[in-house]
């Protein structure tokens, strides 16, 4: 009897944990990495360090409204498999995807749906605290703000990352985007 309560509680200990490592892995899949890791990149050479003068604060900008687009779109980017087993890529639209495909794949499972638009909404929101607190930024357009940072550097981060992970967990993806594995959809 010892045995089976073993057995049955190591069963309720992976799956408690492969739920875990799902939804962390969702969560990756949700966050715009690729977008911060171009940011932080590109944003100490196009803000001059902080040290910016108008053409900085014009590149620094275009930077800015690339990477929040980028943020958006690639909520919206999913993928499937054709009929002779090769991975394809395309954007959700509201009868299925963009481009289409002369295949006999049904893509009409991967519509629009409102979730896809809380996910843009939520990695936009990710990535502007991350651009707020990113001290180049700060400094080229409000060197002002730099005392006001320390407070916001404690309390805006875990507000923003909880509230998004919730929300992610609530509303999971069920889209494979650019760049991630294929899964099976459920």
């Amino acid at each position: 009897m010892d045995g089976q309560s073993s057995s049955t509680e190591s069963s309720t200990t992976q799956a408690v944990t492969s739920k875990a490592f799902t939804g962390v892995g969702n969560l990756i899949k949700l966050l715009p990495t690729g977008t911060v890791f171009l940011f932080q990149f590109l944003s100490p050479v196009l803000t001059n360090n902080g040290e910016c003068n108008t053409s900085n604060k014009y590149l620094t900008g275009i930077l800015l409204v690339v990477c929040g687009i980028s943020c958006c779109v690639l909520s919206f980017t999913d993928s499937y498999t054709d009929s002779k087993g090769n991975t394809k890529y395309g954007i959700a639209t509201t009868s299925g995807m963009w481009p289409s495909s002369s295949d006999s794949v049904n893509l009409s499972d991967h519509k629009l749906q409102l979730r896809d638009f809380v996910h843009a909404f939520f990695s936009l929101i990710v990535f502007m605290v991350v651009v707020l607190l990113d001290p180049n930024v700060v400094q080229c357009y409000y060197p002002s703000f730099k005392s006001d940072q320390e407070l916001l550097l404690k309390i805006l981060p875990p507000i923003i990352g909880a509230l998004s992970s919730s929300t992610f967990v609530i509303f999971p993806s069920k889209r494979n985007g650019i760049g991630y594995p294929q899964t099976q959809q459920s």
